[in-house]
């Protein structure tokens, strides 16, 4: 209790609450697009559960993300993950959820994976800089991610109300993510000698990761397209 008195504490809360909202757009973005297709009401629990989780997770990685980092090859296959899903996100439904129009758990329960799968990814770089700010007080790191999950909830029902309504803010959203993936990759610790000496490197990659996305996304939704051309007449 005696902590909750002090200057200090309330100074690191604000910090950590004010690193939240800076970080939690891009979580908020991959929410988004992955609970878009689902009915209003699944939509409301897909972004409650999978910010739950999300947030829940990344307080257990807080504590042994600064190790995960030094793993060769992490970032990469965590990339490569990324980019994975944003070309998911932005070609359409999971495959395995079968029609997103009819509801279901397994739409609901996809799209909640994909949230966790991409947010895992997404967090490990962000996670330290909260945990740094925390400098040890399991407290002040609680009560901080507690607050966070509000904020996602609210970010990620609001980008869904935007992208109905402009629908290219789904292809400027998977961009963001292969933009985060191209930066991941560069961040590798195996990379890290070749990177530090060519800091453009950083950018040409995230650059690359975008428009990797968008390409083969884009391609993927013209050929569903027209495959389903033919069966609809």
């Amino acid at each position: 209790m005696e902590a909750l008195l002090e200057t200090a504490f309330w100074i690191g809360l604000f910090k950590i609450i004010w690193i939240d909202v800076i970080l939690s757009g891009d979580n908020a973005v991959v929410i988004a697009l992955a609970a878009r297709s689902l009915p209003a009401q699944q939509q409301r629990k897909a972004i409650l559960w999978g910010a739950g989780f999300a947030i829940a997770m990344r307080v257990c990685l807080t504590v042994v993300a600064a190790r995960l980092l030094q793993f060769p090859f992490l970032e990469i296959v965590g990339g490569l993950l990324l980019l994975w899903i944003g070309v998911g996100l932005l070609q359409g439904d999971d495959p395995q959820s079968g029609d997103s129009s009819a509801p279901g758990s397994t739409s609901m329960f996809a799209a909640i994976r994909t949230i966790l799968l991409a947010d895992m990814v997404m967090c490990l770089d962000n996670v330290i800089a909260v945990a740094a700010t925390a400098q040890g007080n399991f407290t002040l790191l609680m009560l901080g991610l507690a607050i966070s999950i509000p904020l996602v909830v609210f970010g990620s029902t609001l980008m869904i109300r935007l992208m109905e309504r402009w629908p290219a803010i789904v292809t400027l959203g998977a961009a963001l993510i292969g933009w985060v993936a191209g930066e991941t990759i560069a961040n590798d610790h195996v990379l890290a000698d070749f990177t530090g000496a060519r800091p453009w490197v950083h950018y040409a990659a995230a650059a690359a990761g975008a428009a990797l996305v968008l390409l083969v996304g884009t391609t993927l939704q013209r050929r569903q397209a027209a495959s389903a051309g033919p069966e609809q007449r």
